[in-house]
């Protein structure tokens, strides 16, 4: 995951809303969301590589998302960060005693950000800044460094994310062409992460794409106030996407 955008407690109707990206490398296989064989609660895309998730929700109402942190061009070492959101929507653990075991074992990961919880309370947590964040009531911002760190990409969805809360009926297509922008920004606004130039100007883009590497999914979580949810992954394939939708009564 790369983008992922959250207003909570931001809209009449709705307590949550959360929009994202999953930019990954085409090759890498990947399942769409759908449930779990080995874990029935759990609807959530899976990678097929080790097995794990960037983002999902259960039955029962927890949600989890993963951006990685971006720190040079080093590949990733350690334990599979995908277990991170796996391991909290398969277990039952109340998220800050989630997020405490994890903060035991941090080191065992390249960088990442860890958005989990439930539609009454949301955390952060990096274990690149080892702080632990309750989101608060707005709109907010994440992509491969901090919570609401104003990189270009973060500010034009967060901007764009809260222009659609101006409307009683939150659209979903509204959402999706948020997440479809592909503007890149200018150099004079790229973060200096250790990529070089060429590679924060692909990245720098909400929607990315490139020969090998680009946003392969994109999510949209809609909570009401009644608890029902809404789930939507719109999935690309060599030109083509395809809709998965489910809806939840998390009242």
């Amino acid at each position: 995951m790369c983008t992922l955008l959250v207003a909570y407690e931001a809209h009449p109707r709705y307590r949550l809303i959360l929009a994202a990206n999953r930019d990954e490398f085409y090759q890498r296989p990947t399942a769409a969301a759908g449930f779990w064989q080995d874990a029935e609660q759990v609807f959530a895309g899976r990678d097929l590589v080790h097995g794990g998730s960037w983002l999902g929700v259960t039955s029962s109402g927890r949600i989890a998302a993963l951006t990685n942190y971006r720190q040079g061009t080093a590949g990733s070492h350690g334990q599979s960060r995908g277990h991170l959101v796996s391991g909290y929507l398969k277990g039952e653990l109340p998220a800050r005693e989630y997020l405490e075991t994890v903060r035991g074992n941090a080191a065992g990961y390249s960088g990442y950000n860890l958005v989990l919880g439930d539609t009454d309370r949301l955390y952060c947590y990096s274990n690149r800044s080892d702080a632990m964040v309750r989101i608060e009531p707005g709109v907010h911002g994440l992509s491969n460094h901090l919570l609401n760190t104003p990189w270009p990409k973060v500010v034009r969805g967060k901007e764009a994310l809260a222009r659609a809360l101006e409307r009683e009926n939150v659209s979903r297509e509204e959402l999706f062409a948020l997440l479809a922008d592909s503007t890149k920004a200018p150099d004079e606004q790229l973060p200096d992460t250790g990529v070089g130039l060429e590679l924060e100007r692909l990245l720098s883009s909400i929607f990315i794409s490139s020969e090998r590497y680009g946003t392969r999914s994109s999510t949209i979580l809609l909570v009401d106030r009644e608890r029902q949810a809404t789930f939507v992954e719109r999935s690309f394939d060599q030109g083509r996407s395809r809709d998965t939708e489910i809806s939840f009564d998390w009242s």
